[in-house]
Parts: structure tokens; C-alpha cells; sequence
């Protein structure tokens, strides 16, 4: 990731992988809790991949079996600097800002999650399109315990993705949903030992690259656009997949591959 005289990132380790850009929250310290350092630096992440689409993947911490230490995705927001925090801001919404900018990149994210994902740290998972953990993945919003709530996407996101029901045992009552939990819900579309988790993220970006990648821009959009906005949104952006070069080059090695 071209930083052209930016500062060196501090609270996340980030490698570029040409088709893909893969994040690692760091501050092991504290579980990867979510500080104002780190919400700056995801927003210079979402610049560049807003700038130069890829894919992105963010994790966590892996565990250390030769230590015994285990994974973890994130704690939360950081309750030290959360503490402090008064009226405007919250109204500044420091973290829904940057978890829905994350959400809507032009390109697929994908949240890898071992051990803890808790408050922001559940949070900013909802804002990926897939989400990869391990059983021993714990996810909740425990805010209410702390006298505030989940404002940074879960009272709507979490609806969405496993209903109502669900979602109010996690923010209403404090649920914590373990691995193996979130896939029956189907917040984790898959759910695979730490050590798979590499290969497993590995795959789905695999797949997700070998599709053309405006085709893959434009669905997503498309995908989040409001139930009004269809079918004319859907017309339009199929108007403009016709009229592109990749169109004509898959679909003819596809009938070339057919009639061999």
C-alpha cells in the first residue's frame, strides 16, 4: 500500500496483495480495542481501496499455539477513551462513520474472526460482506451493560442479517453467540478450525477475483440499493456491464470452452 510520506500505521499491520488488501487490527495490548488511532487509520485504508478497488480482508490477532495464546478480532471500542466521550461525540459518530465507510467500499470485505468480537469489534464484522471465524469465535454487543448502546451498526445491521429475534437476544438481553452459534444464524458463512482460517480466507478471495471485476462493483452496489430503487437500478447497471470489454471476452472463451 503506496503511503507517499504518510505516517507508518501503528494500530494495524497491512499488506498488499495486489488483488487483495489484508489488515490486521494490532493492539494485542488490549485486545485489539478500538481507539481513535484506529478508526483514523481504517479510514486511510478505505481511501486507498476507494481510490484503487481490491478486496479487503480484516483480522485479528492469531493465536499462538506454541504459547497457548489465543486468537482474538477485537475487544470493542476502547472503554478508557469511551469513558470520556459526551454528547457531541456521539453525535460525531466516530465509529458508525468509519464501519459504514467500510461497508460500502467498492469491492467485497471480508472479516476474519477467531476469539473475541465484541461491541465494536461485532460491529465492524457486520460491516463485511463475509465473515470467516472459528468456534472459538465469541460475538456480541454487550453495550447495554455498560449504560449506552450498540451505535455503530448493530441495532440495524444485525437485523438484517439474522432477524429480529436474534438480534434483540444479542442488544437487548446481552447474548454472546459462540462459533458455532453465528453460523447457525448465518452470521459466519463459514466456520473452520485456526488453523484453516488462512486457507479458508485464501479461497474466497480466490473466487471472488476470478469474477470480473466491475460485474462484482456493480452487484455489490446494486446489492445495497434501497427496495425502490429496483428494477430500474438493476437495468441500468446491466446496461453498462453490456457495453464492457470483459462481457465479450467471457462469454466468448465461455462458448469457446463449450464447443471444444
Amino acid at each position: 500500500m503506496a503511503s507517499r510520506g504518510a505516517p507508518p500505521f501503528s494500530t494495524l499491520r497491512v499488506t498488499d496483495r495486489d488483488d487483495h488488501l489484508e489488515v490486521r487490527l494490532h493492539r494485542p495490548a488490549v485486545r485489539n480495542a478500538i481507539d481513535q488511532a484506529m478508526v483514523d487509520e481504517l479510514l486511510r485504508v478505505c481511501a486507498e481501496l476507494e481510490a484503487r478497488p481490491r478486496i479487503l480482508v480484516i483480522a485479528g490477532t492469531p493465536g499462538d499455539p506454541a504459547t497457548g495464546a489465543r486468537g482474538v478480532f477485537a475487544s470493542g471500542a476502547d472503554i478508557a477513551q469511551l469513558r470520556e466521550r459526551r454528547r457531541d461525540d456521539a453525535l460525531a459518530g466516530i465509529n458508525s462513520g468509519v464501519f459504514d465507510r467500510i461497508a460500502k467500499l467498492p469491492m467485497p470485505v471480508i472479516a476474519v474472526l477467531d476469539g473475541h468480537a465484541l461491541g465494536g469489534g461485532a460491529e465492524l464484522a457486520y460491516a463485511a460482506d463475509f465473515r470467516i471465524g472459528t468456534p472459538e469465535v465469541r460475538l456480541g454487543n454487550p453495550e447495554t451493560g455498560l449504560g449506552i448502546m450498540a451505535a455503530a451498526g448493530a441495532t440495524w445491521r444485525l437485523k438484517e442479517l439474522v432477524g429480529e429475534s436474534v438480534a434483540k437476544q444479542i442488544i437487548l438481553a446481552g447474548r454472546v453467540l459462540s462459533g458455532e452459534e453465528c453460523l447457525a444464524v448465518g452470521l459466519l458463512s463459514e466456520l473452520r478450525p485456526a488453523a484453516e482460517l488462512v486457507a479458508a480466507t485464501s479461497a474466497l478471495v480466490a473466487r471472488i477475483a476470478a469474477q470480473d471485476p466491475l460485474a462484482v462493483r456493480l452487484s455489490k452496489s446494486v446489492f445495497h440499493t434501497p427496495r425502490e430503487a429496483h428494477p430500474v437500478i438493476d437495468t441500468l447497471a446491466q446496461a453498462v456491464l453490456f457495453e464492457s470489454e470483459a462481457k465479450f471476452e467471457r462469454m466468448q472463451a465461455f462458448l469457446d470452452r463449450k464447443s471444444k
